[in-house]
């Protein structure tokens, strides 16, 4: 069963339809539900209604719902059980049936599971992509689904996609060694893709290429001196010159620029080989992460020109500038991802701080108090929630969520040790020394080194 358009359906189907669309338009979300699902259980194939639809449920449903469950794993109980097994026998009758549960829960992972198998059986294959894309919004740290997606994309010849979902994968899950090697793979595979490097390409040029690639590889991981690397980036530049358009060749001078720390030319040198491998998107990465770099280089520069001239106006006033500009540059960097994917815990995360850092403490509240739902990030959240309220002056709460973030916490690490010193300076402030020399003494007590806390403690039984 093929995938269908709008102009494919019948006349009765495209009737409620267009009901439907103008229902959505009017708000009356929950009349245009019900018509889209009444489209939908005899047009199945109908992926632009069933997106409409996700979409208006996601509207009424809300945000993904915090799990529960053993661990926090969201479960389908007996219900989902019985439509696993309805499905097998019925695929297409049981559709409706899992509609039904998506529209109390749009992002529920059982269902979508459910639901993707059966599209993969009735051969709707981006109807069964769709149904896993939901999930990834929802519920993006569960690796076993997107893992799913990801085989899927690999499968459809769709690299570039399969790469993108196996880094979201690795940002909740770094350790996940599948998901690692999958993002190294399709990213390769991907960029072969767009070169048109297929079955007809040149066999020697291939073997060429992969040869003068191994040698770059080679030679980045042999710890060159500056001196030995400055020549060699000479060399370099000569074969560059000679042919620019010579993508191995660019990306070997934007790695040498990497090497030396020459930021501004590793950016220049990766945006062209971006540009020349037809959007590869490791070398997108790489460039961005330069630009990064130089900004970082730019300002430890400026602040260090201005410590050695404290009385030149001109130069403070330029840092004072060129770290606003930066803050700001940041914040819109972090507001763009979180547009892209605003359901990804770690990019709210990273809206977040980017927003406390600027001074904006309450725009990062909302932020960072939806990035608590990756557990993986949770207790550094937690401490930059702590921060944030404490800027604001509101103590009470700042104590709350470092307490949060304590309980999360067994082993006396770096971490829970920056918590406790972080939530001892609040109850200083609170004027409760009693709880500020306790969270001091329960680091005391496992390493008299860290920062003041052994005079903080020791002074208090003069």
């Amino acid at each position: 069963m093929p995938e269908i358009a709008e102009k494919e359906l019948p006349q009765n189907l495209k009737s409620l339809w267009l009901k439907a669309l103008s229902a959505v338009q009017t708000g009356n979300l929950t009349y245009a539900i019900n018509l889209l699902q009444a489209v939908l259980k005899d047009a199945p194939g109908y992926l632009d209604g069933r997106k409409v639809l996700r979409n208006c449920e996601i509207q009424l449903a809300g945000a993904p719902k915090k799990k529960g469950g053993l661990f926090g794993i969201q479960t389908g109980g007996m219900g989902f059980m019985k439509l696993a097994s309805h499905a097998k026998k019925d695929p297409e009758g049981t559709l409706p049936l899992i509609e039904k549960e998506l529209e109390k829960d749009p992002y529920n992972e059982a269902a979508a599971e459910i639901l993707f198998d059966i599209f993969m059986r009735m051969e709707l294959h981006d109807s069964a992509a769709f149904a896993l894309e939901i999930v990834r919004k929802g519920y993006p740290e569960n690796s076993k689904l997107l893992h799913k997606l990801a085989d899927f994309y690999l499968t459809h010849n769709q690299a570039l996609t399969a790469s993108e979902v196996y880094n979201d994968i690795i940002k909740h899950h770094p350790t996940d060694s599948v998901a690692i090697k999958g993002s190294k793979d399709a990213s390769a595979r991907a960029s072969m893709q767009k070169q048109k490097w297929d079955e007809n390409a040149d066999m020697r040029t291939l073997m060429r290429n992969q040869a003068e690639m191994e040698d770059l590889e080679r030679e980045s991981r042999s710890g060159l001196t500056k001196e030995q690397l400055e020549e060699r980036r000479d060399r370099i530049i000569e074969k560059y010159n000679t042919d620019p358009n010579h993508l191995l060749t660019v990306k070997e001078l934007a790695a040498i620029y990497e090497q030396l720390e020459d930021w501004h030319n590793a950016q220049t040198f990766y945006e062209w080989a971006h540009s020349l491998s037809s959007g590869d998107v490791a070398l997108a990465t790489k460039a961005g992460h330069m630009k990064d770099r130089a900004a970082e280089a730019d300002l430890k520069q400026l602040e260090t020109d201005a410590a050695a001239d404290p009385e030149n106006e001109e130069l403070q006033a330029a840092l004072a500038g060129h770290k606003a500009e930066r803050l700001a540059l940041v914040v819109d960097e972090a507001k763009k991802r979180v547009e892209q994917n605003p359901t990804d815990p770690q990019l709210r995360y990273e809206l977040g701080s980017a927003l406390y850092n600027a001074g904006d403490h309450s725009g990062a509240i909302p932020h960072l108090q939806q990035a608590t739902r990756n557990p993986h990030i949770r207790t550094k959240v937690l401490l930059l929630l702590g921060r944030t309220f404490k800027a604001k002056g509101m103590f009470d709460i700042s104590i709350k969520q470092l307490s949060d973030a304590i309980a999360d916490l067994t082993a006396m690490d770096n971490t829970k040790k920056e918590v406790l010193y972080e939530k001892g300076l609040i109850h200083e402030e609170m004027g409760d020394q009693s709880a500020a020399l306790d969270c001091f003494k329960q680091i005391y007590e496992v390493d008299y080194g860290y920062r003041d806390v052994a005079q903080r403690v020791e002074s208090s039984y003069k």
